[in-house]
């Protein structure tokens, strides 16, 4: 594949490029660009967020009032279903990245050819 080379200012120069077809002559294969992108965004990811459950949140663990003739069954304050109680199932912290298969990693010599086709 020959491409002509340009100089700063963008004009044409006399001086051309042989591209290897080995590298630039394969078709790009889209879902290993979107897997590559989409392991890259997760591996970005800090994952540190969480929120207080019902064990974690400061209060009391007294109940809060006879179990039978009272109405309601209620348990302790910390409870999710009081004000200030805590979350039922929250954020935990984890780890967002996976494991990308040595197929598909090779993805961003799938990227230069779409490169050199917009040249």
């Amino acid at each position: 594949m020959e491409l002509a080379v340009y100089n700063i200012s963008g004009n044409k120069t006399e001086r051309s490029i042989t591209l290897s077809d080995s590298v630039f002559g394969i078709n790009p294969n889209d879902h290993a660009i979107y897997l590559d992108v989409k392991q890259y965004l997760a591996n970005n990811r800090q994952g540190t967020h969480k929120s207080k459950e019902r064990s974690e949140v400061s209060g009391s663990t007294r109940k809060l009032k006879k179990q039978k003739g009272g109405g309601a069954r209620k348990g302790d304050i910390n409870s999710p279903l009081f004000p200030g109680g805590g979350r039922v199932f929250g954020p935990r912290p984890r780890d967002y990245s996976f494991k990308l298969n040595k197929e598909c990693r090779f993805s961003i010599k799938a990227c230069l050819p779409c490169i050199v086709s917009w040249m």
